[in-house]
């Protein structure tokens, strides 16, 4: 359970959030709202990547000012630029970096890198450049390097902004298909129709928290505002 408790982040002396007060625990939650709303600070909030200036965030009762590590373990994040994650020459080698950061005997992680390539079609890609790759091969790869380490949630930022519409598809159904929690920052608001839940951000707040297609309702009400 990922708890945010009275959140304020500022960024120079200038509030980014504010009076962010949330409880996250449904399988599948969206996070939508223009550019500059605060969804992507709020996506860093929740495995320690960004901390608040004041306020907490806990997951599993675990503080992200305090136990950066044992959050990182439950909360993996996927970019939405793979390349900033991709830290390894091959396919395979990228997969197994966090494993073998974890301790994970040699060779559990051939057997867990193995079916986590297979998943996600990657297998004939394991000792290709990971440079080389594609796009939609990139962040299937980012995935992959992620859900390979078995959190308990993973975080989405903008997963399929740059992608096409064939691998904005295949990336949708991945996210679809897994067992963990998924926290998806996102602009494409027909693909969370079958959410458990969406946050809408504005202004640094969340003015609507409820059912997706609710929430995109509001989302469109307030870009018809007059400005």
């Amino acid at each position: 359970m990922i708890e945010v408790r009275d959140v304020e982040v500022q960024f120079d002396g200038h509030p980014v959030l504010r009076d962010v007060d949330v409880t996250l625990t449904e399988r599948r939650i969206a996070v939508i709202g223009a550019n500059g709303s605060g969804k992507s600070t709020f996506a860093r909030l929740l495995n320690g990547l960004l901390l608040p200036t004041t306020g907490t965030v806990t997951v599993d009762g675990f503080d992200t000012r305090e136990h950066g590590r044992e959050v990182r373990k439950r909360v993996g994040f996927v970019f939405q630029d793979p390349d900033l994650q991709i830290v390894m020459p091959t396919v395979a080698e990228d997969v197994a970096f966090g494993l073998k950061h974890q301790g994970v005997p040699k060779a559990e992680i051939a057997e867990r890198v193995a079916a986590a390539l297979e998943r996600f079609g990657l297998a004939g890609l394991a000792d290709r450049p990971a440079h080389l790759l594609s796009g939609g091969e990139k962040q299937l790869l980012a995935i992959a390097s992620v859900t390979v380490l078995e959190p308990a949630c993973i975080v989405f930022d903008e997963p399929t902004t740059a992608l096409d519409l064939r691998n904005r598809r295949r990336t949708w159904a991945v996210v679809a298909s897994l067992p963990q929690q998924a926290v998806v920052v996102t602009h494409d608001l027909e693909a969370i129709t079958g959410f458990d839940r969406a946050l809408l951000f504005d202004g640094g707040r969340i003015v609507f928290d409820g059912p997706p297609a609710a929430a995109v309702e509001e989302y469109l009400a307030l870009l018809d505002e007059p400005l």
